[in-house]
């Protein structure tokens, strides 16, 4: 199994983050829709998929963020040594998607289209910086990459299987699109 290959059949569930006292607990950023649910997870792996990770204990801490105890981490320095390190698991541990449901993974790669058919560019990344997730496009031809939000109204329609996603950019984009082309 290549790189790819291996990459590919993981997906992305957590990311440590700063560690928190001195026992050994680090902060948790977990993207499963029940954070906690991260816990349930015996093969968390990093992107290599070299070091394994299991979580003995996670609790809340604020909105959107975790505090976690990891098997094998005693100490603050042990916890600072994960600061920034993505957890992911192997696809077929994860129960498949319902119909109208996907993973965020699965839209990495994806051809973005206007309505009428038109070509945007590429989906290559899902941002999220506190304000709800956002799509980065990399355009067709050269170009900045376009960042969209991640709506229904901007996104109506993920087709995972046609390899594609309709955007209706907001009229702020296509405001400041008519103006860089006159």
């Amino acid at each position: 199994m290549t790189e790819d290959d291996r990459t590919k059949n993981l997906v992305l569930l957590g990311r440590f983050g700063a560690a928190h006292g001195v026992r050994g607990e680090i902060r948790l950023q977990s993207f499963t829709s029940d954070p906690l649910a991260i816990a349930a997870y015996d093969s968390l792996t990093d992107k290599s998929g070299t070091r394994h990770f299991r979580l003995r204990a996670v609790r809340p801490q604020g909105k959107d963020m975790l505090v976690a105890q990891v098997e094998g981490v005693d100490d603050r320095a042990g916890a600072e040594a994960l600061n920034r390190v993505e957890l992911y698991v192997a696809r077929e541990m994860l129960p498949p998607p319902d119909e109208d449901e996907f993973y965020i993974a699965d839209l990495i790669g994806l051809r973005a289209e206007t309505p009428e058919g038109l070509e945007i560019g590429t989906i290559v990344a899902v941002r999220n910086f506190g304000a709800g997730d956002i799509l980065e496009i990399a355009p067709a031809g050269q170009g900045e990459s376009l960042l969209v939000p991640f709506t229904k109204a901007v996104v109506p329609t993920v087709d995972v299987q046609g390899g594609r996603v309709v955007v209706e950019p907001p009229a702020e984009i296509e405001a400041d699109r008519e103006e860089k082309d006159a």
